[in-house]
């Protein structure tokens, strides 16, 4: 296949990620708006961190700092704060990004590695890891385009109409997201038993990671990053897999 057709490839794949992304990120523009943050400013802020944690994260500390006259000092531990937030909320991306990195065809060039790791998200690392064989980066870059426009156009409409919205209508909508995200590892846990119990196994760790007193105050970040490295490690022991298998799923 072409980079042309792989990329029209991705562009599909993208199109039920960004109906979710403009459903979840309506609340996002909400918040942004209620922190005194422009509609401008939290569009872009979304075209450039693909990251709805990181961003809520973000503005709500942004927002805690608007109302206040910083001094200098209490300016550059407010920068502080919200780069070691960002830092730990979006951790889990190296991960995903390394573990995409396996999967990419050899020919794959340093340039095309670096824009790919601009655009990995829960989602779409979801959807380029299941496909067939070895993952071309222009499948990825059309996945990626059309649900950023989902993305930063929600930010937008949030920001700019949210408070004419009622509160529960954004929360329902959000729960979109949730269906399209298991309708990205459902086909490969279909096909592969090791798959579908991992999952669970992460359903159910998550969980526990939730309820649990202690591991509860823990940033979710750090979790998930924990939880992924844990469960990854376990499944490349026990049930590793091997180059020639690959190359032909």
């Amino acid at each position: 296949m072409t980079k042309k057709q792989h990329f029209l490839r991705g562009m599909r794949a993208g199109i039920p990620i960004c109906l979710g992304y403009f459903a979840v990120s309506l609340a996002l523009g909400i918040s942004a708006a209620n922190g005194g943050i422009t509609a401008f400013q939290a569009a872009l802020t979304s075209l450039f961190i693909n990251a709805s944690a990181g961003e809520y994260a973000g503005f709500n500390l942004i927002s805690g700092y608007l109302p206040q006259a910083l001094t200098p000092a209490l300016a550059a531990m407010a920068y502080l704060e919200v780069t070691l937030m960002e830092a730990v909320a979006n951790a889990r991306y190296l991960l995903m990004s390394a573990s995409m990195s396996q999967k990419l065809e050899r020919r794959t060039t340093i340039g095309e590695r670096l824009l790919l790791g601009f655009t990995v998200t829960d989602e779409i690392f979801g959807v380029s890891m299941s496909q067939d064989g070895k993952l071309s980066p222009y499948f990825t870059y059309g996945a990626f385009v059309v649900a950023t426009l989902g993305w930063t156009g929600g930010t937008l409409f949030g920001a700019m109409l949210g408070s004419v919205l009622p509160l529960r209508l954004i929360s329902a909508l959000g729960v979109g997201l949730y269906g399209m995200f298991i309708s990205v590892f459902i086909p490969a846990a279909k096909k592969n038993r090791v798959v579908a119990v991992l999952v669970i196994i992460s359903f159910i760790a998550s969980l526990a990671f939730t309820l649990i007193p202690i591991i509860s105050q823990i940033p979710e970040g750090i979790r998930i990053i924990v939880l992924t490295v844990a469960i990854s490690l376990i499944a490349a022991i026990f049930f590793p897999i091997k180059e020639d298998e690959q190359n032909d799923q």
